[in-house]
């Protein structure tokens, strides 16, 4: 994947974040610590909650991999070989 296709993606991965950051009032990624840390296993017995949280990681996991290959690109690159410049006319 191109560098600026990984930035359309995981900015649109942002906007869904965004959406379970405005519901539950965090952060996504204090969210996964806590999920992840197990402290958030009281809310498995709803069902809403358990789907949304089960989508949320899953989203959030999937910019994580979007961001560290965005940086990984940038380190094997001439930042401004990642540029997309367009030409004036």
């Amino acid at each position: 994947m191109e560098t600026h296709e990984l930035v359309i993606e995981m900015k649109l991965l942002e906007r869904r974040l965004t959406l379970y950051e405005e519901k539950y009032g965090v952060l996504s990624d204090d969210f996964y610590q806590a999920l992840m840390a197990g402290k958030l296993s009281r809310y498995d017995a709803f069902d809403e909650t358990r789907a949304d949280f089960s989508r949320w990681k899953g989203v959030y996991e999937t910019w994580l991999r979007r961001k560290k290959a965005y940086t990984e690109q940038l380190k094997r690159r001439e930042f401004t070989d990642a540029l997309r410049i367009q030409p004036s006319y």
